[in-house]
């Protein structure tokens, strides 16, 4: 082919212009893409990058919107009633190659019709992706049609598709409220959503293992020399790392043998509260009594003066400014020193 060429089919103008790489279809520029590969690799990597809703999302609301332009258009055109702007449309959709489209009981009152496509392109791109659902381009595109036409939101439903075994795929459309705008502000809220259900599940995950690293970490049991143990309180204390620390010294106590514990309080927060003085005095009256006495150290002013205000007895623990003190005091009590 040389230079331009021009065809008219039914009264539909085709020009080409191989020197320039042009093609026009009814004076207006278009391409020519082969359906089951070129387009199937196109919605492939749409599916691929967006992801299966999101995408079929995309397809369904540029459907409308390129639909809109085309009802628009024809709606202007005075001269065509809606059946007559109906049936020049699929005509010269037929033409470009969209497949078999009949319009079926247009009504302009009730703003309702029954469209049946049969072999579209979208269909076809369907089929060699192996889809067991149509797409939403075409349907979504002629509820665009004719909302332009019929000047109100038209949208729509699938009766049956040609997927399914069917010789067409059959479309009812109606006046609706439905709207793109709407459905992709509920995708993305719907997306929004799922994003903030696992952010909380991934802080709810991470909060557990933070949990669990802390039981595993805070205030462990030292021996640090026969009959003397060493549990150094970090931090602030609620009620349930309060109730892990009794559990887990209690526990143990027996089997390192502790004549003595000696609770270090020098990581203490200095804001102790009447719950954290009231862990101590349990943990010491508790080991007082599977026989282990308790030796308070690492108070320092600030902390003394608070532990004198929560109005907890604390008389009857020996207490030292270190644990270098603690542990000399305990050996002594045992009748041996450090040389």
């Amino acid at each position: 082919m040389v230079g331009n060429e021009n065809i008219n089919i039914k009264g539909l103008q085709f020009e080409w212009d191989v020197q320039k790489g042009t093609f026009q279809f009814e004076g207006q520029e278009a391409v020519l893409f082969w359906i089951s590969t070129a387009m199937k690799s196109f919605f492939d990597t749409i599916e691929e990058i967006s992801g299966a809703e999101a995408s079929s999302l995309v397809f369904e609301a540029s459907g409308f919107r390129q639909g809109l332009v085309v009802g628009e258009y024809f709606e202007k055109m005075k001269d065509l009633s809606v059946e007559e702007a109906a049936k020049s449309i699929t005509s010269t959709y037929a033409s470009a190659g969209w497949g078999q489209i009949e319009i079926n009981d247009l009504n302009y009152e009730t703003k309702t019709l029954t469209a049946h496509l049969k072999n579209t392109w979208e269909y076809k791109i369907n089929v060699a992706q192996n889809k067991k659902q149509e797409g939403k381009f075409l349907p979504a595109h002629f509820a665009g049609i004719f909302t332009g036409l019929f000047g109100t939101n038209i949208w729509y439903e699938v009766v049956q598709q040609q997927l399914d075994g069917h010789e067409y795929s059959i479309i009812n459309y109606y006046p609706s409220e439905i709207s793109i705008t709407q459905n992709i502000h509920q995708l993305a809220r719907k997306k929004e959503s799922e994003q903030i259900q696992q952010l909380e599940e991934l802080v709810e995950e991470k909060t557990k293992e933070l949990k669990d690293l802390v039981k595993q970490l805070s205030s462990p049991i030292i021996p640090v020399l026969e009959g003397i143990v060493v549990v150094p309180l970090i931090g602030k204390y609620e009620v349930d790392r309060a109730e892990e620390l009794i559990t887990n010294t209690l526990n143990n106590l027996p089997s390192h043998k502790a004549s003595y514990l000696i609770l270090d309080l020098t990581g203490l927060d200095n804001d102790i509260s009447e719950q954290t003085a009231s862990l101590i005095e349990k943990i010491g009256s508790a080991s007082s009594l599977i026989g282990s006495k308790t030796i308070l150290v690492g108070i320092n002013p600030e902390l003394s003066l608070i532990i004198s205000q929560s109005g907890m007895n604390f008389s009857q623990f020996d207490c030292f400014q270190s644990l270098q003190h603690g542990i000399h005091f305990a050996l002594g009590q045992m009748g041996r020193r450090i040389l």
